[in-house]
């Protein structure tokens, strides 16, 4: 006697599924049945259209579904300020160009702006999550929130006045406001986010470390970022950065690194012994001549490796499948060792990687029941990835993000066969042109 087939909302069908968690496996032919948001079940094509009566099917037989990519470190109203200053080091390109203009133009609606076409961009490139670390995070999470973006966003805390808060009570001030706003949403959540050691000062580290722990947030930060960054420290402090963090409490499983191109063998084995997650930026760095993070040694000592883009003014894209491309080849390089960041692991710290730096490990980041349906379809039948040989070996070498065809999150779709749902891409592709007005009028005066 057959079994009444289990309602569900989604069902989708995949020439592949690589599922993340178990480490290492793809699955051919396979399903996942999505309801409330929710992943009910993976299992084979054949199985789940007999288990389950879905309200909707999508069919992808030469697609693979991956989780969605988490951008775990992202500055994405900074879109609006893509290839304003290139071919500049970090410290001329910040201090002469960047920080200037920002002056003049931050505020809600820069934000507000930025962070739309940002989450447009991301989606049509598969990433479902970002950590985001800006001024005005109240701006920031309405905006996530009201496109159904996942993102954990940053509470600035800086040692000088800006368009967001005059002084350093009201950093903290306005910070508490914003998490208890939003400290029970289910897709947007917060953190600390100190700029970088060299323009936050004790006494403020020490406030954070507090909060951090009585409000359970993670702390996300620039950390040892170049070479200059660690010698005016070690000038300052008598300390490198890591171990003036170390010393106000911080170096601990709440704190999400970021850069971390200038590092010890010895700083490598605190962060693995004290849980830091690190965030590989590797094109911003490059870009920017800034070094090179240790990803192999990190990996293989046990720290929890994420990948970020950085901002769009110094990367320029957010484009999460080149930027795991380049962490894997960049890798292998500073290792000298091919086998080092092998696809797997670089797709791992793409995905669960950077779930689990954000502290969203129990929800996304791989494709198992129970977790949110946070879920990309990349179609692999183009003739840019074929022959089909070797999966996920395609999804890191050889993929590019215009494959990318559906997007979820949360069940709720957000691209359907490449194109945007809910979302005006005339609208704003003519928003971004007048920015560009506005910031080309400003640079002039």
């Amino acid at each position: 006697m057959n079994e009444t087939p289990q309602t569900c909302d989604l069902l989708i069908e995949a020439g592949f599924v690589v599922p993340v968690q178990p480490h290492g496996v793809v699955l051919e032919d396979h399903a996942v049945a999505v309801s409330n948001g929710e992943i009910l079940a993976v299992l084979p094509t054949a199985q789940a259209r007999a288990r389950y009566a879905a309200k909707q099917v999508v069919s992808r037989p030469d697609a693979a579904l991956v989780p969605g990519l988490v951008n775990a470190h992202a500055h994405n109203p900074m879109t609006l300020l893509r290839g304003i200053a290139d071919d500049l080091p970090l410290k001329v390109w910040l201090q002469q160009h960047i920080w200037p203009i920002e002056g003049a133009v931050i505020g809600p609606e820069f934000v507000a702006d930025g962070i739309t076409l940002a989450i447009a961009e991301m989606l049509r490139g598969g990433t479902t999550c970002a950590n985001e670390n800006y001024f005005f995070p109240d701006v920031q999470a309405a905006t996530y929130k009201r496109h159904g973006f996942r993102a954990r966003v940053g509470l600035p805390v800086i040692d000088f006045p800006t368009a967001w808060a005059s002084s350093d009570d009201e950093y903290f001030d306005k910070a508490g406001e914003v998490h208890d706003q939003w400290r029970d949403d289910a897709l947007v959540a917060t953190a600390f986010a100190p700029h970088a050691p060299y323009t936050v000062n004790d006494a403020n580290f020490e406030r954070i470390r507090m909060l951090a722990d009585q409000l359970d947030v993670p702390v996300h930060l620039h950390l040892h970022e170049t070479a200059q960054e660690v010698q005016q420290s070690l000038e300052k402090y008598g300390q490198r950065p890591i171990a003036r963090l170390d010393r106000l409490g911080l170096v601990n499983d709440r704190l999400i690194a970021v850069h971390m191109t200038q590092l010890t063998e010895a700083e490598i084995r605190l962060v693995a012994e004290r849980g830091v997650s690190v965030v590989h930026c590797p094109e911003s760095n490059l870009k920017l001549a800034s070094g090179f993070c240790p990803a192999c040694a990190l990996q293989r000592a046990g720290v929890n490796l994420a990948i970020g883009t950085d901002g769009c003014a110094s990367n320029n894209d957010l484009d999460m499948f080149g930027e795991t491309r380049t962490a894997a080849f960049l890798a292998k390089a500073v290792a000298e060792d091919a086998a080092a960041l092998d696809a797997f692991e670089a797709l791992r710290a793409a995905t669960l990687g950077g779930a689990n730096a954000l502290g969203f490990g129990d929800r996304i980041g791989s494709i198992e029941p129970g977790k949110q349906a946070d879920l990309v379809c990349v179609d692999l039948g183009a003739v840019e990835t074929q022959p089909l040989h070797h999966v996920v070996s395609q999804l890191i070498y050889a993929t590019g993000r215009h494959q990318v065809s559906d997007v979820w999150i949360a069940g709720k779709p957000k691209l359907l066969q490449r194109e945007l749902v809910d979302m005006d891409m005339a609208g704003l592709i003519a928003n971004a042109k007048q920015w560009r007005t506005r910031i080309a009028a400003i640079r002039t005066q």
